[in-house]
């Protein structure tokens, strides 16, 4: 067997004899660049390596428009956005039913601590001056703040008291005087006139501390005792707080 170095030595052999013998025909030079086509060709060639990647072509025209896709998954929240402007007024409401009414509650203690009141009566003449006059007719005595068995009123709610008498007068002049916690701050003087009756009243505002005391009595001598109580004649004390002081609770 002869490979393809030696095929084409052999062949170039021939050639140059032919030539030298001038018989032989004259055949077209075969190409140099291919090895023996004529005789036998060669086995095939292994394939070359791959070619570096093009340049990238030119942007193509933009497709239609696709189909619309599925709804993405939630995003999360958002921040608040600014408070907006105050809208309109809206319109007014129909009113509203009535409410069940709750109970009555009990009566409470404040307002009586703030009552203080008392009105009393004679019920005969008056026996002996200079002594608190006893005034045993009770026509309002509530919180017995004034004692029927000394005649005195004795202060429970500090504040101003107003004290009011009306008395009879029979038989003996009448001097009288109102006495606040042992000193006289009132006083009232009548002069009886024979085969009549006379009227004598006073009236006073007082400030009074708690545990203060206000009563009457007739001053001077026992001629001057003509205060009278009777049946139809009456004799009268009292006397009630205007306002409290505003520290008492």
């Amino acid at each position: 067997a002869m490979g393809p170095a030696g095929r084409c030595l052999l062949c170039g052999l021939l050639l140059a004899a032919l030539g030298d013998t001038g018989t032989a025909v004259e055949d077209p030079q075969p190409d140099p660049k291919a090895p023996c086509a004529n005789w036998m060709g060669g086995a095939p060639g292994y394939p070359g390596h791959n070619g570096l990647p093009g340049r990238d072509g030119k942007d193509g025209r933009d497709g239609e428009k696709g189909e619309k896709g599925e709804q993405g998954e939630k995003g999360a929240k958002g921040d608040s956005g600014q408070i907006g402007s105050q809208g309109a007024e809206g319109p007014r409401g129909f009113p509203g039913t009535p409410g069940i009414m709750g109970m009555k509650g009990e009566k409470g203690e404040g307002a009586f601590i703030h009552r203080s009141a008392f009105s009393v009566g004679l019920t005969g003449r008056v026996p002996h001056p200079n002594v608190p006059i006893l005034f045993s007719k009770v026509f309002y005595n509530e919180q017995q703040h004034y004692d029927v068995s000394t005649g005195k009123f004795r202060c429970s709610v500090p504040g101003m008291y107003y004290f009011a008498y009306h008395l009879t007068v029979y038989l003996s002049d009448a001097k009288i005087s109102l006495y606040k916690q042992d000193r006289a701050v009132l006083f009232t003087y009548d002069q009886f006139q024979p085969n009549n009756v006379d009227q004598a009243s006073g009236s006073v505002l007082l400030h009074l501390n708690a545990g203060e005391e206000v009563w009457l009595q007739v001053y001077g001598e026992g001629a001057n005792n003509g205060v009278y109580a009777d049946n139809i004649n009456d004799s009268t004390f009292m006397g009630f707080l205007l306002y409290p002081d505003l520290d008492v609770h």
